[in-house]
């Protein structure tokens, strides 16, 4: 954020304004191809000037992030429960909530393949950080550094499974995904050896 004094996130006239900078965002998101978008564009829609968009947000990919992070939250992130293990049913819920969050983007955002490769690292990270305390719930006397790693494959799976069935035919439902990903998961990621 520029300026002389930072803006205070909990403001709520703060939380207005990025949300009309987001809400013009994802109106020219259903018009056009995110690369054609500019920040121009954004602020018209929008009905600020310039200055109020850097003030909250550094260019067009900060909005995007911004945005899609949102949604993971809102689709993925919020739906896993935070104080048990990874079970059977977590995995399968993850798989349904990322095949709901890459349709809904895939939806909103007009070639949606071009604009994931910005914030997916991100996105992939958040997973992995929200994977880790339930794997370790899970494997109590496992090595850290195992835990580590079966965060990040398991994170990376079910993301890029999730992706390249919205990208394809979808082939079957998020049912049979589902059930396709749980043996290769849980029978050989999940459960470690200490």
């Amino acid at each position: 954020m520029s300026g002389i004094f930072p803006l205070n996130p909990n403001h709520p006239s703060v939380i207005s304004t990025r949300q009309t900078i987001l809400d013009a965002f994802i109106l020219q998101l259903h018009k056009m191809d995110f690369n054609a978008i500019t920040v121009k564009d954004i602020t018209r829609t929008a009905r600020i000037n310039r200055s109020t968009f850097y003030a909250h947000f550094q260019d067009k990919f900060a909005v995007l992030e911004a945005f899609l992070k949102m949604a993971f939250i809102e689709y993925v992130l919020n739906k896993v429960n935070h104080e048990e293990q990874l079970t059977e049913e977590t995995i399968k819920q993850l798989v349904y909530s990322l095949c709901d969050y890459h349709e809904a983007s895939y939806k909103c955002i007009k070639k949606y393949d071009t604009v994931a490769a910005y914030i997916e690292r991100d996105l992939k990270m958040q997973l992995e950080q929200n994977l880790l305390p339930l794997i370790a719930k899970r494997n109590h006397y496992a090595d850290p550094k195992m835990l580590e790693m079966a965060a990040t494959i398991v994170s990376l799976s079910i993301y890029e499974i999730t992706y390249q069935w919205n990208l394809g035919e979808k082939r079957g439902s998020q049912t049979e995904l589902a059930e396709r990903v749980l043996p290769l998961l849980m029978n050989g990621v999940i459960t470690l050896k200490a």
